[in-house]
């Protein structure tokens, strides 16, 4: 269908069978710096290591993080549209980027996980939102990799405040003990490596909260696939 109807790019507006017209998709998004293997931070490419000072130093409960780019215009754009603007046509877009970073690090030796899970949303917020924008984008984009995705392997117990009105200290404070894996979904946890698709990692609390809990359940390994990753501090 979409080789019939004309479109139009989302970034710039011009005629485009795609939703993201290639010379946008090369300007914005083919750069990829190298980044820290276990938080996705920016790094030197001239550093010995292959995680940050950070992870180093506070290793967190998560193994990995694969993102497409970076949150910063006009990347955030799209995520704006898609979590605010319930632009939904949006999430595959996302996810089709997303894969193409999940290949470039596969390539490189950081394995695929086994099992996929999306961040989940509180009753509240997903009843005001109509949808979670996480699990639209790890749909298309679980199908695409060939990998199994269970939305109800992780339930949020309580609705958080929005991470992104606190300040860094109390992020953390404000995500403990937020999920749990049910009992039903105990089994396919245990020995997994588990893949948690989400729009955003800023600080990584919410998903180390989310490593932290399945590990506590008996995962395996935890890779974070995130579509993009805040760098500012």
């Amino acid at each position: 269908m979409r080789h019939l109807l004309p479109s139009s790019c989302v970034l710039c507006g011009q005629t485009d069978r795609e939703a993201l017209c290639q010379p946008c998709r090369q300007r914005y998004f083919m750069v990829r710096p190298r980044r820290c293997v276990q938080c996705a931070m920016p790094i030197p490419t001239t550093a010995k290591e292959i995680r940050c000072g950070d992870c180093l130093k506070n290793k967190p409960a998560f193994d990995a993080t694969v993102v497409a780019t970076d949150y910063a215009a006009p990347a955030d754009q799209l995520v704006l549209a898609l979590k605010f603007g319930a632009t939904l046509p949006l999430a595959p877009l996302l996810a089709d980027m997303l894969h193409a970073s999940v290949q470039h690090y596969t390539e490189r030796g950081l394995p695929l996980p086994t099992l996929m899970t999306a961040v989940p949303l509180g009753v509240r917020r997903l009843r005001e939102r109509g949808f979670n924008q996480s699990l639209e984008i790890a749909r298309p984009l679980a199908r695409s990799l060939g990998v199994r995705l269970d939305p109800q392997l992780l339930v949020r117990l309580r609705d958080t405040q929005a991470q992104a009105t606190l300040p860094n200290d109390e992020r953390k404070r404000n995500m403990r003990r937020a999920f749990v894996v049910p009992t039903g979904t105990m089994n396919h946890v245990r020995g997994a490596h588990i893949g948690v698709v989400d729009d955003v990692i800023t600080t990584g609390e919410t998903l180390n909260e989310i490593a932290e809990t399945l590990k506590r359940f008996g995962a395996r390994r935890v890779t974070n696939i995130v579509f993009a990753r805040t760098v500012a501090k």
